[in-house]
């Protein structure tokens, strides 16, 4: 895609553009949110190709990045608008029932501090100050806790078990083999 190839951003695209629209959803609920962040999130990802460092990260892992940043920007952007009586009962647009069964069975199987840490921070869009402020935690416990269940999610949405990719950190971790 850094040479403006056309079929690699198709194929980007083709990829995890389903994937990205999950996270959309679920983060800004509209579909006109989720579709007008989706398309900024391949927008900004061809504006930005040449920086794009494989080394780094995955291509997966660089779009869910950019998806994240772009849907947090539009939950802060929200300004409170209820809905008119008529609309209460309106119906809702029916999500993809396999994207929200495998993104809840992940986040499923995180132990409940864990899920509601990202239930707060990536869904919500609350900062680390604003979850310990709301938990009653320590800053420092946050940002651990947090880690820890991001990891467990990113092994499980891997095809690993969630318990399993804990252990597995950790065992590395405690054999001097994890990050600094």
């Amino acid at each position: 895609m850094a040479a403006r190839d056309e079929a690699a951003l198709a194929e980007l695209y083709r990829r995890y553009g389903p994937y990205l629209a999950a996270l959309a959803r679920r983060m800004l609920g509209t579909s006109g949110d989720v579709q007008g962040c989706v398309q900024d999130t391949f927008v900004r990802a061809w504006e930005a190709a040449g920086r794009f460092d494989p080394a780094r990260a995955s291509a997966k892992t660089w779009l869910v990045t950019i998806s994240h940043r772009l849907a947090l920007n539009r939950l802060r952007g929200r300004r409170p608008n209820p809905l008119p009586l008529e609309d209460w009962d309106a119906p809702t647009p029916a999500r993809d029932p396999v994207d929200k069964a495998w993104l809840d069975t992940a986040v499923g199987a995180l132990e409940p501090d864990e899920r509601e840490l990202i239930e707060l921070a990536f869904y919500q869009g609350h900062s680390h100050g604003e979850l310990a402020e709301l938990t009653g935690r320590p800053l420092g416990s946050i940002k651990s806790k947090l880690r820890a269940a991001l990891q467990k999610l990113r092994y499980r949405l891997e095809g690993g078990a969630a318990d399993e990719g804990g252990d597995r950190n950790r065992n590395r971790d405690e054999a001097g083999g994890g990050e600094a």
